[in-house]
């Protein structure tokens, strides 16, 4: 395909989107916050209409975002570090996508109009800036930072670029979760008072034994921002979560889920953060707390308390009642009410751009359906998402405020229009990590 080829399908997808722009504006001036974008987006459209898609990082939720994709667009490119994973997307895929090692050639020339990250954390907020300062439209799968002052970094990216960002915290448009929060702020368990949340325990394991450098995998490219390690089996790929040099253990991983249901729900910031926890010593070992607590204060007066053990889910509890939700249920004297006072699906409120003409859906691949949806219903709009960039950095940054907390062993004050800890040098200097020469995030 030549140059002049590829400007052409360029400015005709360019046309597309400014038009479905237009179309958004006047639904919504005819028809409040509720859009109905999608349903003619959803339509079948000539080659040159249909935008194109490029993921990075193809191992299981890479791949998963990139199928929900292909209902809104077409998937074209893909990216991983691991040539095995690569070329196992395509193949699934068809023969048609183009592979790269490096996601700076991706970016460069994959020609794609929206970029999906499916990367390990640590990779998260450099691909995500980097993407869309190149100009795209971007998903990443959550958490959606190492630290808190790279997603203070990505939110004057996305706010100075003007393109937008959806962050893969698809129970935000899991039915029972929306229905949980809906719920909450309409009153129907009185005035909150605190919230239980569980994650479940870390792993632990080693020590592992160093090996060889696989030769389907670039090690370097892999490890990015991150210190320079001798390659361990386990550091890598799904088992990465149990490393802090790549993540913040559970806190981060069902954290960024759940934390930012019940921050959803208590609809304000936290002020104050006490946190216990365990580490392990093995060398050559998983190091993520174990054993862990945290406790928050918030400025509107509810506490949450975050644990290791127990029913994994989210409790809120209220002045008049109780609700507990997880992905398997939605629970309590409220949502029995239901049945005799209903709460209309036309009432809900809490997204800022919504379409209800897309079915309620629940379980991951479902609700995901509806999460890549609303993505597409934005970028079309030009339009905030339900996973925004100022909402998951302050749901992830109470995720590692929760990790701060536990490693420096005490109380912590935190001021959340600052975003800093006024009173603690320690904790100010974890909310940032070294990075490795040329893979730093800037």
């Amino acid at each position: 395909m030549t140059k002049r080829h590829n400007q052409s399908l360029s400015a005709t997808r360019r046309r597309f989107l400014k038009s479905t722009s237009a179309l958004a504006g006047a639904a919504l001036i005819n028809g409040g916050i509720h859009s109905h974008v999608t349903a003619q987006n959803e339509k079948p459209k000539s080659p040159n209409e249909r935008l194109q898609v490029g993921a990075i990082g193809l191992r299981y939720q890479g791949t998963v975002i990139s199928v929900q994709a292909r209902q809104y667009a077409d998937v074209v490119a893909f990216c991983d570090a691991d040539q095995h994973v690569r070329e196992q997307a395509r193949s699934s895929f068809g023969s048609t996508p183009r592979i790269y090692e490096d996601y700076r050639d991706f970016l460069e020339k994959s020609n794609v109009d929206v970029v999906l990250i499916g990367t390990p954390d640590h990779w998260h907020v450099k691909m995500a800036a980097d993407a869309l300062r190149a100009g795209k439209d971007v998903y990443v799968e959550k958490p959606l930072s190492l630290t808190i002052e790279e997603g203070k970094f990505l939110r004057e990216v996305v706010k100075s670029t003007g393109r937008v960002l959806q962050v893969g915290s698809w129970q935000r448009s899991d039915n029972r979760f929306r229905l949980a929060i809906e719920m909450v702020r309409a009153g129907r368990i009185g005035k909150l008072q605190s919230v239980d949340v569980v994650l479940g325990k870390n792993k632990q394991g080693g020590p592992f034994k160093q090996v060889p450098v696989p030769k389907n995998l670039n090690w370097d490219l892999w490890q990015g921002q991150t210190p320079d390690m001798p390659y361990i089996q386990e550091r890598c790929h799904y088992t990465f979560r149990w490393w802090y040099a790549y993540s913040g253990g559970q806190m981060t991983d069902w954290g960024a889920h759940h934390l930012d249901i019940a921050q959803w729900g208590i609809n304000s910031h936290p002020v104050e953060i006490t946190g216990t926890a365990k580490y392990p010593t093995v060398e050559n070992g998983f190091d993520v707390a174990v054993d862990f607590h945290a406790t928050y204060k918030y400025a509107n007066g509810v506490t949450m308390n975050v644990a290791d053990n127990g029913r994994n889910g989210i409790m809120f509890n209220g002045s008049e009642g109780r609700i507990f939700v997880n992905r398997g249920t939605i629970a309590g004297k409220p949502v029995e009410d239901l049945e005799s006072n209903p709460l209309p699906r036309e009432d809900f409120a809490v997204y800022d751009y919504d379409n209800l003409d897309r079915p309620p859906r629940a379980g991951k691949l479902d609700a995901i359906t509806n999460h890549m949806g609303n993505f597409f219903d934005c970028i079309a709009a030009r339009r905030d998402p339900i996973s925004d960039v100022e909402s998951q950095h302050r749901s992830v940054s109470t995720c590692h405020l929760g990790n701060i907390a536990m490693r420096v062993g005490r109380t912590l004050k935190w001021d959340p229009e600052l975003e800093t800890f006024p009173d603690d040098a320690d904790a100010r200097d974890l909310m940032r990590r070294d990075q490795r020469d040329g893979y730093e995030v800037s």
